[in-house]
């Protein structure tokens, strides 16, 4: 995937282009030449289905070492750059009609294959929106799949609905083939809206599709029963759908009249934004840094330096796992990887101005890859744009009653995917004190199955009538490649602990300790409120000029609830990495996955991180990883439906001894001359600050002058 840098996605011809930065994504025309290139290698004895053309990145040594010299200003037309390399992931297909799923590397300079694999049949490639409309497809023309749905009578008006799913983890002891599933709703179409919502009226099947022949090989039935009925099957009537009820939630097709009393609320920038865009370089408030995006991880962060100096080498978003706490079969399966099963890049939604960012935005747009291999543009899948986010710090001198306050501002990278019936929006916030947010936000509609009626599950909770939301988890984890003044680091777990009363040192019982333990080799790490565990990210070879301390950026992790399942389930063992908070690992090239490189109908989590740690390597003043784990335990609320509210997790990654002061001291704190009072029968308001300190309590006493006589 490409990242364009006009929002009406034209390029420049070739030859007018500049020589592109080693993170600069792919081109269409580059995109397209690595697509000829594996054309031209294979042959035409067999068909190629492309799957992805999007950059490979370069090997970290050579990169940092480009990097550096780019930002000491000594990079010029003659100084080597790593290698331009597209990475191809493709079907080759046989005459046999035998799929074989294999990778590439092109150099789309010189036009050689520099690397070539060919993935064993135990994996499967993520899926392709390609291959779930092939799948719905399929469906509508299967005998078995009309059969299973003969089974019902629906209402007159009544289309059925498929929403294309992974197939999850196979049961130990099947053979599974690359299958896909899909969870089966009716939509009501006398309404004459193609959006009315289909999630209202959930069917009690599940077809399953060999995804390289097109075949439904056998339609799955689901309990509908209560708690009553344990795991008993059929207890459904024919009118599956009688009881259940409308689900709108588009405007024109509400029960209810839309507020009238929400005014307009305008985010204005008179003289424009704060923030510089160079091609893929971004530059605002002493930040610099490089914006990525591909199809498996969405938008990336690289080379993030706070007023120059090193502070992260790549941050993103490496995996996230939602599994259903459904134990009645085939629920155990219910388990998506969201970035492994089906890629955030390839997801991404097309943002509108004024609605998903607001403000003055910049876009990037992305080039995709279509199944014959080339390139087509997706527009507007990132925006960028500043925020308030409230007081920034702030101080009043109760002597005087002067205060001197300054604004939050941050500059938001955001994207969003839509997933089905769930969408996710992901920002990285950066803001002038040096910190770096990573904020997730999910919404869109909980996944609900048929229940019968008049009946309750201890598996969900009934949010309409004939429809359980089924209880799940969202677990995300964040990849932080730390460059703390270099990439040389160490990880220093710090706790704030009890101290025993002693006569010698605690004689009152007031203190507490604060102990520091560097992390020496790779291993796993769980947040614990009880003793406020921080993460630090230190560098052992510089000190802090104040405090003589290691500088370093710190987060705390949230104790929020792991993997649920059982560890000796399928779902468990294939997601390893959702069993802890913290992983700390030795940086290794192409290791971006927490899950592992192929999660799609995995059994195990394979090269993960969980073999990483495995590896017990050195951590300690060398070039690691850490890999931060938090999740939602989401045990659906009526007021989850038709549509969720946001649910908001966000990582604080915060400088710790890195600077001298604050540095945000420096931001200025003018007022805003846009605010004005809102309209009051009250004669007492005039917006001033509180002129009686005695009032507060505070007192207003004289000073001492230390010369004045006793």
């Amino acid at each position: 995937m490409s990242i364009q840098q006009s929002t009406t996605g034209q390029l420049r011809p070739e030859a007018s282009r500049a020589v592109p930065h080693p993170l600069d994504q792919l081109s269409i025309e580059e995109s397209d030449y690595a697509r000829e290139v594996i054309l031209n290698a294979r042959g035409s004895q067999v068909a190629i289905n492309f799957r992805s053309i999007f950059l490979e990145e370069p090997p970290k040594h050579e990169l940092s070492r480009f990097l550096e010299l780019e930002n000491a200003g000594r990079v010029t037309s003659h100084t080597p750059r790593p290698a331009r390399v597209a990475k191809i992931q493709y079907d080759v297909i046989r005459e046999d009609r035998k799929h074989e799923y294999m990778e590439s590397c092109v150099d789309v300079v010189s036009g050689k294959e520099t690397h070539q694999r060919v993935v064993e049949k135990m994996h499967q490639p993520a899926l392709t929106t390609h291959e779930f409309r092939e799948f719905s497809e399929a469906c509508v023309e299967s005998p078995v799949f009309k059969k299973a749905v003969a089974e019902f009578d629906l209402p007159e008006g009544f289309v059925v609905a498929i929403d294309p799913w992974p197939y999850g983890g196979p049961d130990p002891s099947e053979i599974a083939p690359r299958y896909t599933q899909g969870l089966c709703f009716a939509r009501d179409t006398r309404n004459g809206n193609e959006d009315s919502n289909h999630y209202g009226y959930p069917l009690p099947i599940i077809p399953i599709m060999d995804t390289y022949s097109k075949e439904i090989v056998r339609v799955d039935r689901l309990a509908t029963g209560g708690k009553e009925d344990g795991l008993t099957y059929g207890t459904h009537k024919r009118d599956v759908l009688s009881h259940c009820s409308p689900a709108e939630y588009v405007p024109e097709l509400l029960s209810q009249p839309l507020r009238t009393d929400v005014k307009p609320l305008n985010v204005t920038q008179p003289e424009g934004p704060s923030f510089k865009v160079d091609g893929n370089l971004i530059e605002w408030q002493k930040w610099r840094f490089r914006v990525g995006f591909n199809p498996r991880e969405g938008a990336t962060l690289h080379d993030v330096r706070y007023d120059g100096r090193s502070v992260l080498y790549r941050l993103s978003l490496s995996e996230m796992t939602v599994p259903y706490g459904d134990p009645r079969p085939p629920f155990q399966r219910k388990q998506a990887f969201d970035f492994g099963d089906a890629g955030a890049g390839r997801a991404a939604n097309n943002l509108a101005l004024g609605c998903d960012c607001l403000g003055t935005i910049k876009y990037f747009d992305a080039v995709l890859t279509e199944p014959d291999g080339k390139a087509s543009l997706s527009k507007n899948v990132i925006c960028l744009h500043e925020q308030d986010n409230g007081i920034g710090w702030k101080h009043t001198n109760f002597r005087t009653s002067r205060a001197v306050v300054t604004r939050l501002r941050e500059l938001v990278v955001q994207f969003i995917i839509t997933l089905a019936n769930y969408e996710y929006i992901f920002a990285y916030k950066l803001d002038q004190a040096g910190g770096i947010t990573v904020e997730t936000r999910a919404t869109g509609i909980v996944s609900v199955v048929n229940i019968d009626p008049g009946k309750t599950s201890p598996w969900g909770n009934v949010v309409s009538a004939g429809a359980l939301a089924q209880n799940h988890q969202h677990l995300f984890c964040i990849r932080i490649d730390p460059a703390i003044d270099g990439l040389n680091n160490t990880v220093v777990a710090e706790e704030s602990l009890p101290m025993p009363m002693s006569k010698e040192i605690n004689p009152y019982g007031s203190g507490y300790e604060v102990r520091q333990t560097p992390i020496k080799s790779s291993q796993y790490l769980d947040a614990s409120p009880w003793t406020n565990l921080t993460v630090k990210m230190t560098n052992p070879s510089k000190l802090n000029p104040v405090s003589g301390k290691p500088v370093a950026y710190k987060f705390i992790p949230s104790a929020s609830q792991l993997l649920l399942a059982h560890p000796d389930s399928i779902m468990a063992k294939r997601a390893q990495f959702a069993t802890h908070h913290v992983w700390v690992t030795k940086y290794k090239d192409g290791e971006l996955w927490a899950g592992g490189e192929f999660t799609n109908q995995s059994q195990k989590e394979t090269d993960g991180v969980s073999d990483a740690v495995a590896r017990n390597e050195n951590t300690e003043n060398d070039d690691v990883v850490v890999w931060n784990v938090f999740g939602l335990t989401h045990n659906p609320r009526v007021e989850d439906w038709p549509v969720m509210p946001v649910e908001i997790h966000q990582l604080h990654l915060r400088p710790a001894d890195f600077f001298s002061a604050n540095p945000a001291i420096d931001v200025p704190g003018s007022k805003n001359k846009a605010s004005v009072l809102a309209p009051s029968e009250s004669c007492c308001e005039s917006g001033s600050v509180q002129k009686a300190p005695a009032s507060h309590m505070q007192g207003s006493g004289p000073d001492l002058d230390p010369k004045s006589k006793l």
